[in-house]
C-alpha cells in the first residue's frame, strides 16, 4: 500500500508538472522573425492570405539550429562531411487517389500540342538536370525572350519561376523547363544538347552575375514513371504514377526543393573556397605568434564571411517556402517538404552556419590579437617618449645648474 500511494503521489506531481510547462509554452511564444513580419506585411498590401498551417521552413531551419546550437562546429580545413544518404528512402503523397480531379490542372496548351507530346506509359525514365548559372535572371528579360521563341516555351508565370515545354521541330514537345528568379533552371526529359541550346540561347542574356562555367553547380536526378508503386524518391530517382505525369504543379513542387538544393551546393563551394583561403592563418599564428595579414586585409575577409552568411540566411530564398505554395493546395507543400527532407537542407543549412560561426570567431580572434599588437606598440611608443623626456629634463637641470656656477 505505501509504494502504491508514493506511486500515486509522483503521478500526480509529474502531471502537475507537465500542466504549468503547457501553461508556460502557451503563455510565451516566440518572436516572429525580420523575413517573416516583412512577409505578412507584403501579403496585406497586396491583399494575398497565407493559411497558418503553411509557415515557412525558415521557422524550421531556425529551430533546428537554436536546438543544435550546442553541437560541435566544423573547424576550418576540417573536411566537408560525407555525402547525403542517396539509399534513403522517401515516400512523396502523390499517388493517383490522394490527388483530387480539382487539384489537377487544366491543360494548358492546345488539343494539337497536347498531342504532340510523347507517350507516357509505366517503365518511362529521364533525366532531371538542374543548373545555378547565375545569382538571379531577368525576369523580364526571360520572359519576353520564352514568348518570342513560341508560345509552348511559356506556359504558366508563378511569383518564384517561370514554366514552360520545350519543343523541337522534328520531335515535337520533348520535355518541361522550370527557370527560377535565384539563377536556377531544371529540365526534365531533355538531353544534354537541348539542355545547352536553353542554357546558352535563352538563359544566359538575361543572367545577372553569371558565374563562371567552372563554379557553375549542377546536379542530376532521374525520374520513373510507374504503375503500380508508390510515389517516392531514393537513390537520386523519383518515381510517381505515370497518369500524373502531365501534371506540371507535381514538377514545380518537386523542382522547387531540387532547385534550393543545388543553390545551397553553390554556398556550400563559396565557403569552402573561404575556408582554403583562411586555414593556414590559425596555424601561423600557433606557430609564429604573428598575422601576416594587415588591418584591412582582416576587414575584407570579415565582410566576406558576413556578405556570404547574408546571402545564405537573409537575401536568398533557400530558407524560404517559395511563395508557389501559397495558392497551391496542402498536398503540394507537403511533397515539397518530402523532398526537402531527402535533399537534407535543414541540416546542411545547419552545417553551413556553422562554418560562418566558426570563420566569424576565428577572424574576431586575429583582429583583436593584431588590434592587441597595434596597442602595446602605441605604448611603448609612449614609453619612449617618456623616458625622452626625462633625459631631455636631467639635461636642462644639469645645463642649469653649470650655468649658476
Amino acid at each position: 500500500m505505501h509504494c502504491l500511494s508514493q506511486a500515486s503521489r509522483i503521478s500526480m506531481s509529474s502531471t502537475n508538472d507537465s500542466r504549468q510547462r503547457n501553461q508556460v509554452t502557451a503563455a510565451g511564444s516566440p518572436p516572429k522573425d525580420i523575413k517573416t513580419a516583412f512577409r505578412e506585411a507584403r501579403s496585406a498590401s497586396t491583399g494575398r492570405v497565407r493559411s497558418p498551417e503553411r509557415r515557412p521552413l525558415q521557422r524550421t531551419l531556425t529551430k533546428n539550429l537554436q536546438q543544435q546550437g550546442s553541437k560541435t562546429s566544423i573547424a576550418p580545413g576540417q573536411p566537408a562531411p560525407g555525402p547525403r544518404g542517396r539509399d534513403k528512402f522517401v515516400p512523396l503523397p502523390v499517388d493517383v487517389e490522394d490527388v483530387p480531379q480539382a487539384e489537377r490542372p487544366a491543360p494548358s496548351l492546345d488539343p494539337a500540342q497536347e498531342d504532340a507530346q510523347p507517350e507516357v506509359g509505366p517503365g518511362t525514365r529521364g533525366r532531371i538536370t538542374v543548373y545555378c548559372v547565375s545569382d538571379s535572371l531577368d525576369r523580364e528579360m526571360l520572359d519576353k525572350r520564352l514568348q518570342q521563341r513560341g508560345p509552348q516555351f511559356l506556359l504558366h508565370s508563378y511569383p518564384d519561376a517561370l514554366y514552360g515545354k520545350y519543343s523541337e521541330l522534328e520531335h515535337g514537345i520533348v520535355g518541361d523547363v522550370l527557370y527560377f528568379d535565384y539563377g536556377v533552371v531544371v529540365f526534365w526529359g531533355l538531353s544534354k544538347k537541348q539542355e545547352q541550346d536553353v542554357l546558352k540561347n535563352l538563359v544566359a542574356p538575361c543572367q545577372e552575375a553569371p558565374l563562371p562555367a567552372a563554379k557553375a553547380a549542377r546536379d542530376e536526378f532521374q525520374y520513373n514513371y510507374a504503375a503500380n508503386e508508390k510515389a517516392h524518391i531514393q537513390n537520386d530517382t523519383v518515381t510517381i504514377d505515370y497518369r500524373l505525369s502531365r501534371n506540371h504543379m507535381i514538377k514545380i513542387a518537386i523542382s522547387h526543393a531540387l532547385a534550393q538544393s543545388t543553390k545551397l551546393v553553390h554556398f556550400e563551394a563559396r565557403v569552402l573556397d573561404i575556408i582554403s583561403n583562411t586555414k593556414n592563418l590559425p596555424e601561423h599564428l600557433a606557430n609564429t605568434g604573428e598575422i601576416f595579414l594587415s588591418k584591412k586585409q582582416i576587414a575584407q575577409l570579415i565582410g566576406t564571411v558576413f556578405i556570404e552568411k547574408s546571402r545564405v540566411n537573409l537575401l536568398s530564398t533557400v530558407l524560404d517556402t517559395p511563395e508557389f505554395f501559397w495558392d497551391a493546395p496542402d498536398s503540394m507543400q507537403t511533397l515539397y517538404e518530402r523532398v526537402c527532407e531527402y535533399m537534407e537542407l535543414e541540416e546542411r543549412v545547419r552545417v553551413l552556419n556553422n562554418r560562418y560561426q566558426v570563420l566569424t570567431e576565428m577572424l574576431d580572434v586575429l583582429r583583436d590579437h593584431q588590434n592587441n599588437s597595434h596597442s602595446a606598440a602605441l605604448e611603448w611608443i609612449v614609453i619612449w617618449l617618456i623616458v625622452v623626456c626625462l633625459f631631455v629634463g636631467l639635461f636642462e637641470c644639469t645645463a642649469l645648474v653649470g650655468w649658476h656656477k
